[in-house]
């Protein structure tokens, strides 16, 4: 098994990994379908299905789904670019893709939501289609978002499903699918998580490639902090959510030095990290999934923390941290799932708190049973934890909950380095046990906004 750093960490936009970069990364694959077709395309219609159709309007899932067939992506995503585009295409009633020229495409007509029951694979789904100029579908595809930004075609989900996992290794020195394999092969090799996981990247990139791109994550999960604790004014979306996160940097740094400061006023600084991520995920900003955009605060804020509060952190180790945390990522994605869709709020802030723990510990010199033991601790205590987004909004409780996690996932990682790795409930035993709950919970508290806090809190 082998999920690349890069997968597990994608530079997009907000507020949704699932609901809006990965309708705009099916899009672009449709596109190049389309592109690489025989058929004279002259139209394009767009159906949302499951958890897309339900919460598509706070997510920004139809906006996605619109830009993506006009052509854009969430990496190089510009918003004053995308605005006038989407100005444009309601007033031409047309997209124009790049290689394809002008497409019809009546939002108000041409994208759909389906209420009804989810498509079979996934509860994230959408259909694309193109068709000819009297109106007959020439060209169609089911695509599921997983999660992360990850998307799928049908045909890819029934293949990966179709056999055993051993069937699905990767050829990497280190094709860990369980963290016992991963222990094993640690003891086995000597080597740390980190190493192993670089030795599996450098299988399809130069040390240089694989060393600027971790360099472009951290700038860009830095980045969305510093923006996330200067910015003020009211969230997008219609609960008028005050961005909190710059008053609360301001309280923090007309505290410093103060003699009778609490010592409990750290956690503060974590939560803040997090919230500021958040608060840009939600206005739509730039993030990075870690592993996802809902739960995109937590792992960077744990960086951020360890760099500016734990003495001896230096940014030379972001690498081995991004790449621990990418190992237990993939691990959790592998035998469970990130998508809260499909089981909830502990599949994308549980299994970031997991990874933040996982990377926290190796900086701080875990050994990788110890690191282990911290993604365990980190996971553990998120099972069960719904997905129920106040009116579909990545906002409540999605923002606390970020900073909740990061707390979390320092606590987990301190709790770990206390001990020698050796501990009751491993971390494969903690992952199945999220995908079992996961199949069990009620779709409404999985990202549909039919139950939980989103139906008991005014929506205006």
């Amino acid at each position: 098994m082998f999920l690349s750093v890069f997968d597990m960490f994608k530079v997009g936009i907000g507020p949704s990994s699932s609901h809006t970069m990965g309708p705009m990364l099916a899009a672009a694959r449709f596109l190049d379908r389309l592109r690489a077709s025989p058929f004279q395309a002259h139209g394009l219609r767009a159906s949302l299905h499951g958890s897309l159709a339900f919460t598509g309007v706070g997510h920004a899932t139809d906006r996605a789904t619109i830009l993506g067939l006009a052509g854009f992506l969430p990496e190089t995503y510009d918003a004053a670019f995308a605005e006038a585009a989407l100005h444009d295409i309601r007033l031409r009633r047309q997209v124009s893709p790049g290689g394809l020229g002008p497409l019809a495409f009546d939002p108000e007509r041409d994208l759909t939501f389906d209420y009804g029951p989810a498509l079979p694979g996934h509860a994230n789904g959408l259909i694309l289609r193109a068709t000819d100029a009297q109106g007959d579908v020439i060209l169609d595809e089911t695509y599921y978002s997983i999660g992360g930004g990850f998307v799928v075609t049908s045909q890819e989900l029934a293949d990966s499903t179709a056999g055993p996992k051993a069937a699905h290794r990767a050829d990497v020195p280190y094709p860990f699918q369980t963290a016992a394999e991963m222990l094993a092969m640690a003891r086995a090799s000597g080597l740390s998580i980190a190493a192993m996981k670089r030795a599996n990247e450098l299988r399809f990139c130069t040390p240089d490639e694989l060393d600027r791109g971790i360099v472009r994550l951290w700038q860009v999960m830095r980045a969305c902090i510093e923006r996330g604790m200067a910015a003020t004014g009211i969230l997008p979306g219609g609960l008028r959510v005050r961005r909190r996160a710059k008053g609360i940097h301001d309280q923090l740094e007309a505290e410093r030095g103060l003699n009778m400061q609490a010592p409990h006023t750290i956690t503060d600084w974590m939560a803040l990290y997090a919230m500021a991520v958040n608060e840009e995920n939600a206005a739509g900003g730039q993030v990075v999934t870690a592993p996802t955009n809902g739960a995109a605060g937590v792992l960077p804020a744990v960086i951020r923390y360890w760099l500016d509060h734990v003495p001896g952190a230096t940014p030379t180790r972001v690498g081995e941290f991004l790449l621990t945390a990418a190992a237990i990522g993939g691990l959790c994605k592998h035998n469970a799932s990130i998508s809260g869709a499909e089981c909830g709020c502990q599949a994308e802030v549980g299994s970031a708190a997991a990874m933040a723990a996982a990377g926290l510990c190796a900086v701080l010199g875990g050994t990788p049973e110890q690191v282990e033991n911290a993604a365990e601790i980190a996971l553990e205590h998120h099972l069960g934890m719904t997905c129920d987004p106040v009116k579909g909004l990545v906002q409540v409780p999605c923002i606390e909950r970020n900073g909740l996690g990061a707390i979390k996932a320092v606590s987990a990682a301190s709790l770990s380095l206390r001990g020698d790795g050796q501990h009751l409930v491993s971390l494969d035993a903690c992952i199945e046990t999220m995908r079992q709950t996961g199949r069990d919970m009620h779709e409404k508290y999985k990202e549909t906004s039919l139950g939980g806090l989103a139906v008991n809190v005014p929506n205006c």
